[in-house]
C-alpha cells in the first residue's frame, strides 16, 4: 500500500509516518532525509545532489523524482511507501503519479492531517525534540523529563527549532497553503483524499489513519 501524508508544518506527519513504519513495515520517503542520504552516498545521483547543494541552488523536481525512483526500485520486502513532504505542487503530483504508474506501484490513499491554525501555532511554539532519537516534547502537554533525560532513549540533548515561534510559524503556514492547497482539490477529484483530525491525540490520529488504510 502506497500513501501520501499531507499537512502543514507541525501537523504530525513525521510522527504518524514513524508509527506506520513500525507497525506496518512501510518505508518512509521523506524528501529531506533522501537528499541528506544521497549527498553522502557517493553515487552518481548523490554527487549531483551534493554539487547542487554546494552551490546553494534548489534541488530540482527531476532530481527528487530520480531519488524516489531509486528507492522504489531498490527497496523490497516492505508494506508499501509513505510519501512525506512530497509532492508539494501539482507539477510534482503529476510527476509522482507518472512514476508510480510506470513502476507498477499505484497510489492508494492521500491522507490530509487537517488542523486549526491557531491551535497548531500554540502547539508548535512550545515544542522541542530529543536530538538523539527525535522524540517530541512540549512545554505544556508533554514537558521534558525532570531528570533532563529523554524518556525514550535516555539522551540529554534537547533541541528547539529557531523558527518554532509564532511569526515564523504563520509565515510557514501561509507558504504551505499557497503551494499545497491545489493538491487537495487534485486528489479529491481523483477520489483519493481523506481528511483526519491532525490535532487529535496521537493515538486517535493513528486509529483514524488505520481505519482509512484498512477500509
Amino acid at each position: 500500500m502506497n500513501i501520501i501524508l499531507l499537512g502543514p508544518p507541525g501537523a504530525g506527519k513525521g510522527t504518524q509516518a514513524r508509527h506506520l513504519v513500525e507497525t506496518r513495515n512501510m518505508v518512509q520517503l521523506s524528501t529531506g532525509d533522501m537528499l541528506r542520504e544521497a549527498k553522502d552516498s557517493g553515487t552518481e545521483m548523490g554527487n549531483l545532489v551534493a554539487d547542487v547543494m554546494a552551490r546553494g541552488d534548489l534541488v530540482t523536481d527531476e532530481i527528487v523524482i530520480g531519488l524516489i525512483r531509486e528507492k522504489l526500485e531498490d527497496t523490497t520486502d516492505h508494506g508499501g511507501f509513505i510519501f512525506d513532504g512530497f509532492p508539494r505542487t501539482l507539477m510534482q503530483a503529476t510527476a509522482l503519479g507518472e512514476l508510480l504508474e510506470a513502476t507498477g506501484k499505484p497510489l492508494d490513499h492521500v491522507i490530509q492531517l487537517g488542523v486549526d491554525d491557531e491551535a497548531l501555532v500554540a502547539r508548535i511554539s512550545g515544542r522541542s525534540t530529543c536530538g538523539n532519537c527525535g522524540e517530541v516534547y512540549h512545554d505544556v502537554t508533554k514537558p521534558q523529563p525532570a531528570d533532563g533525560k529523554c524518556e525514550k532513549c535516555g539522551a540529554s540533548d534537547f533541541k528547539r527549532r529557531a523558527d518554532d515561534n509564532e511569526e515564523s510559524l504563520r509565515n510557514r503556514l501561509m507558504e504551505y497553503y499557497k503551494k499545497t492547497s491545489p493538491l487537495l482539490g487534485y486528489y479529491y477529484a481523483h477520489n483519493m483524499l481523506t481528511r483526519v483530525d491532525g490535532l487529535a491525540d496521537i493515538k486517535e490520529v493513528q486509529d483514524s489513519i488505520s481505519k482509512v488504510l484498512d477500509a
